[in-house]
Formats: structure tokens, C-alpha cells, sequence
């Protein structure tokens, strides 16, 4: 079973079974919901996911609704009736621990800023730079 929430707790979930997929989203419109340059959505049956507490719904266009907790603004799922009957996108870095589904595919790349293609060859620290920690 995996389990997550949003940053603040009001909102809990659990899901049961298997996920369908874990894609990392590119477009802009996950872009200028989340204000970060990709958006991690792990998909599952609608009837796997249960919640506890009332996330508000945003409706951002005619069929899809985006979900988030009212108290923090954490980004929680995504549905589209219309597109995805029957499923619902979980986003993926609100699990408890993410890394125990790695991430499938990048999708909507049409869309991605330039600059994401190349993101993995930054340098990287461990902590803030200029913190006394070294490269790596």
C-alpha cells in the first residue's frame, strides 16, 4: 500500500494495488499550476485511492480537476473524465517515500522549458551552496 499527503497533513491518502504508470509531466499547464518546470503523476484506479480530510477543487478547463489541499496549497491529484475515465493522477512527490515508485517516462516534452532537457548534467550539492559542502 502506498500512503502520502499534503505538506501540512489535512489531507491524507492511501492507495491499494498497483500504479498504472509514473510519468514526469512537461506541460504548461502542470508548469503554472505547481510553479515547478515538470510535475511528477503517478496513475491509478480511481477506486485504489482514499482519502481522508476534503481537498478543494479546482476545475482547469472543461474536464479536468485538480485537486489541493484548502490549508497549505499542496497539489494532491488530477482527474479528467473525459481523457482518463476511471483514473486519477496522484502527484507523485506527495507519497510518503517517492522513491519507491521511480518515474517511467517524461510526457508532454513538446512543452518542456529548454533549459529541462539538459537539468541532470547541473552541478550538484548536497545542501545550499556555499554551505561548506562540496560538489557531488
Amino acid at each position: 500500500m502506498l500512503t502520502g499527503g499534503c505538506h501540512c497533513g489535512a489531507v491524507r491518502y492511501e492507495v491499494e494495488g498497483d500504479p498504472i504508470n509514473h510519468a514526469l509531466c512537461h506541460c504548461i499547464d502542470c508548469q503554472r499550476n505547481s510553479g515547478a518546470p515538470m510535475v511528477g503523476w503517478l496513475m491509478v484506479d480511481d477506486t485504489a485511492l482514499r482519502v481522508t480530510g476534503e481537498p478543494s477543487i479546482y476545475s482547469s478547463s472543461e474536464h479536468a480537476r485538480r485537486y489541493f489541499c484548502i490549508q497549505c496549497g499542496t497539489g494532491l491529484f488530477y482527474s479528467n473524465d473525459e481523457m482518463l475515465p476511471g483514473r486519477v493522477d496522484i502527484q507523485s512527490a506527495t507519497l510518503d517515500e517517492p522513491e519507491t515508485v521511480p518515474a517511467q517516462a517524461h510526457i508532454q516534452v513538446a512543452e518542456r522549458i529548454g533549459w529541462m532537457k539538459d537539468v541532470h548534467e547541473l552541478p550538484e550539492f548536497e545542501r545550499f551552496p556555499g554551505g561548506g559542502d562540496e560538489e557531488g
